[in-house]
């Protein structure tokens, strides 16, 4: 004992999704119980990154501590890694917290030999005091609120600790270099007033909020610091009309022109006073995500989500005629009273709303959450290991869901992603029918073998193509297709060869017009003055000016030469900038 409280060594581990994810929770512990880092280091890795590899990394430290941030995505690979810890690192104490644990902390530790200790709830405060008992050598932890632990083979649970102000947890970031090409999170409010019945969120009663003058603080440092995306996870950002507002007003008033914050609002709610504000905000500053899960009324009603689609649908064209914010919506697939078909008519009703992406997910059946305790009223089976996925419902077949995977996968490949995001409008637009337009593409797909196997940029493109060529309402003039489709290509990228079947060769004239094109300084200042330092043969290198025999603005046959300027991307899309500079 004497030998940790000389050199003790704690180790705050998280396993993210992605490599650009960050964990907020672990640094927000650090910054509140151990601002210094004279106990508490932070490692993160991924859920793609082996076991044994992870295991290695936090053996070599020989920690007298490991703290694990568990979430449903990371905590089967959790376990292994704990478990396989405490076999060579026997006399290391293994703390376990996060929302995965937290609900039936005491389940969880009868359950799991590995763990000594559970935080319960919100961290920050019972991470302090533990921290203070580990630094005086004790392991009397009868007094410290907030926790379940493990002492002489007994399992004893300790009363809640009280909710922090949140002004007492000191800003997490310092520097921002560390994070690099990563998400940037940030909360100005714990807690969520609504009740909805797939959420953890709701367990907590009332939202606490960050004061204004701590919040500005705050956002400042990003703005200082260039960070390219922020993304809030209060969990109903507009909750509170008055903050919201604040922060919208603080950031348009001193945005840097580069980073964008990615906020979760519920529409419905909206007020017209944030509207008329939003219509200045710069393009690419803000982007909402609309969580609308369904559109049936009854399935809303039954997860006590409290919104109707007519107050969203008002609120999204709102904001989508401004042209200036990104905007996501959400679909849960399983939910109560929701059967195949009425899927697809959540999916054409949020289609028609035109959002930037439409975000397919798989209910998730939480510990804790109210569908979980009603899964057997509602005849929903999911499955026993996290994330707790829906298998079957009595509405909606296992064969059934495993087509929604199909068609999700395809929407976020082709829709989502942008790759072919021009054609796919257009052929769904001759359909009629965006749910079946992706349900045909999942099956030709499946029919191809396709969802086995990679591909590259170039091949989905080939693919796509192919399956245009025999779509089910066929579309007679394939010309247009093809040529949307060279042109979502180039937007993303400026490659010198395309798919053999989308190629389109120059005339001479057509090369003419590119190469005396850069060298009038009146078409430089008009379309891409940012480059006017460089010359007409650096240009041509830099930029792209591709002709198509049609109006690639309104798809109608005729004839344009567009200028792809990929030194000037979308913010969020990271597409180029695309300029109609000949048409007839």
């Amino acid at each position: 004992m004497n030998e940790r409280k000389m050199g003790m060594k704690v180790i705050l581990t998280a396993l993210n999704a992605k490599y650009i994810h960050s964990s907020l929770a672990l640094r927000s512990l650090k910054a509140y119980a151990d601002p210094s880092g004279k106990y508490t280091t932070v490692k993160e890795y991924t859920i793609n990154n082996r076991i044994e590899r992870v295991v290695s990394d936090i053996y070599k430290e020989k920690p007298d501590i490991i703290g694990f941030s568990c979430y449903i995505w990371n905590i089967e690979m959790i376990r292994a890694i704990a478990s396989r810890l405490k076999k060579v690192l026997p006399c290391t104490v293994m703390v376990f917290g996060g929302p995965e644990v937290s609900y039936d902390a005491p389940e969880f530790l009868e359950k799991n030999p590995s763990a000594d200790i559970v935080i319960k709830g919100e961290g920050e405060k019972t991470y302090k005091n533990l921290l203070a008992a580990w630094a005086e050598g004790s392991e009397d932890y009868g007094g410290i609120r907030g926790i379940v632990y493990r002492k002489h083979g007994r399992v004893f649970e300790n009363e809640n600790e009280e909710p922090l102000k949140l002004d007492d947890i000191p800003f997490v970031y310092t520097e921002v270099a560390e994070l690099k090409n990563k998400i940037i999170y940030y909360e100005t409010q714990r807690g969520c007033p609504y009740n909805c019945q797939y959420c953890l969120s709701s367990v907590e009663k009332g939202v606490r909020f960050l004061s204004p003058e701590r919040v500005q603080s705050d956002l400042q440092f990003f703005l200082d610091n260039h960070v390219r995306q922020v993304k809030f996870v209060d969990r109903t950002f507009n909750c509170n009309h008055e903050h919201a507002m604040r922060i919208w007003k603080y950031l348009m008033e001193h945005d840097n022109g580069i980073t964008n914050f990615h906020m979760e609002i519920t529409a419905d709610i909206l007020r017209n006073e944030a509207v008329e504000l939003l219509k200045d905000a710069r393009e690419g500053l803000f982007q909402f995500e609309i969580g609308v899960q369904s559109t049936n009324e009854k399935t809303i009603e039954a997860i006590k989500r409290n919104t109707g689609f007519g107050g969203i649908t008002k609120a999204v064209q709102k904001i989508s005629q401004s042209g200036n914010i990104h905007q996501h919506l959400d679909l849960i697939a399983g939910l109560p009273f929701e059967d195949y078909e009425s899927f697809a008519r959540s999916f054409n009703d949020v289609y028609a709303l035109e959002p930037e992406q439409l975000q397919l997910g798989f209910l998730k059946l939480l510990k804790g959450s109210g569908l979980r305790q009603d899964a057997q009223k509602y005849g929903i089976v999911y499955a026993d290991e996290a994330p707790y996925e829906v298998l079957y419902t009595k509405e909606l077949s296992f064969d059934e869901v495993l087509k929604l995977k199909d068609i999700e996968e395809m929407t976020e490949t082709f829709l989502n992603s942008g790759k072919a995001l021009n054609a796919v409008k257009y052929a769904i637009e001759l359909s009629g029918n965006p749910f079946g337009f992706f349900e045909k593409l999942a099956d030709w797909w499946s029919g191809k073998g396709y969802f086995e196997i990679s591909h590259s940029k170039l091949e989905l493109y080939g693919r796509i193509f192919d399956f245009f060529k025999q779509y089910p309402p066929g579309l007679k003039d394939l010309r247009t297709v093809k040529e949307l489709l060279r042109y979502d290509i180039l937007l993303g990228d400026n490659i010198k060869t395309v798919p053999k079947c989308l190629e389109r060769t120059m005339s001479e004239e057509e090369k003419q017009f590119e190469r005396e094109f850069y060298t009038e300084n009146e078409n430089i200042e008009k379309f891409i003055p940012k480059l006017g330092e460089y010359t007409p043969k650096q240009l041509l290198r830099m930029c792209r000016i591709e002709f198509f025999d049609i109006d690639t603005k309104t798809k109608q046959k005729g004839y344009s030469a567009v200028l792809f300027d990929y030194y000037d991307r979308d913010i969020i899309s990271n597409k180029a900038k695309a300029y109609v500079v000949l048409k007839r």
